[in-house]
């Protein structure tokens, strides 16, 4: 089953446009939701959860509507969209006490759990927190009323890499049941190329692809040659390229390899992918 499946999600602003954003997450997977700066992610977050009101398309969580059941399906989602700082100067042990009222499935051994796990006081106020801290402690909440669906806006934003491998333990070890899914939005790839089963990526308001995480990968190829090799169908088939006086490299569909040939192929990494698909080759090599 589809815990998440997002149709033709829209939504307009005067400098930007979410146009008919697609995917779905099946049970038991985690999905990696990329794309630069201003691409688009947390606007289709918010507008699949309502926080802004879509200009149009639909939600539908564990194959309900969200437009029908949003109060109902609220307690379904782990939500953390960044470091906690509301309540500054209320401990953190005043601030879970409300939030746990919200959720009829809290599970206080989970939280005591995760509390010692990312080495959370309660006793400290939010203020007295470090920016990875609070982080930590957005999860901890998300983490512990059972939710079948987490969805995180970059979660590891402002953590150590122990920290960071810590959390992608949590992150594995939540979906072994095969019944929780994972939607986890982030600029920190290497972290998905350790944890995600799917990748979604968004440019410009527009989903690119989604599909299996080796899937993506697999339909391209990097590759590495000198600027003798640039012959009029390889600069075609390039999506995006990186020229010098000692030679390019450049992105290209799987299907294209023949274009370059003489050339080194590589299997590209999710950095890879998304730094020359912002790259416009016909005039950088001009």
């Amino acid at each position: 089953m589809d815990l998440l499946d997002v149709d033709a999600l829209s939504k307009s602003y005067d400098t930007f446009q979410l146009r008919q954003v697609s995917f779905t997450l099946p049970a038991g997977y985690i999905m990696g939701f990329i794309g630069r700066n201003g691409a688009g992610k947390t606007t289709t977050i918010k507008a699949m959860l309502n926080l802004v009101r879509p200009d149009s398309g639909r939600v539908s969580v564990c194959g309900q509507d969200w437009a029908t059941h949003e109060q109902k399906l609220k307690t379904m989602i782990g939500l953390a969209l960044g470091p906690v700082d509301y309540y500054p100067k209320s401990p953190l042990r005043r601030i879970s006490g409300v939030v746990r009222q919200f959720y009829p499935t809290w599970d206080e051994r989970s939280y005591r759990s995760y509390m010692e796990r990312f080495d959370l006081d309660e006793s400290k106020t939010v203020e007295h927190l470090s920016a990875g801290m609070r982080v930590k402690y957005g999860l901890a909440l998300a983490l512990s009323h059972q939710a079948k669906l987490l969805i995180l806006d970059e979660p590891t934003s402002g953590l150590d890499p122990v920290s960071r491998d810590d959390l992608l333990d949590v992150f594995r070890e939540l979906i072994e049941s095969g019944d929780r899914s994972i939607l986890y939005s982030t600029q920190i790839t290497s972290d998905l190329e350790k944890c995600a089963d799917y990748i979604t990526y968004i440019r410009q308001g527009q989903i690119v692809a989604s599909c299996d995480k080796d899937e993506f990968q697999q339909a391209y190829r990097l590759v590495r040659g000198p600027k003798t090799a640039l012959g009029p169908q390889l600069v075609a088939a390039l999506i995006g390229s990186k020229v010098t006086e000692l030679g390019f490299t450049g992105l290209i569909h799987t299907e294209a390899s023949s274009t370059a040939s003489g050339c080194e192929l590589t299997v590209p990494t999710i950095d890879d992918i998304m730094i020359y698909h912002e790259r416009q080759p016909r005039e950088e090599l001009r």
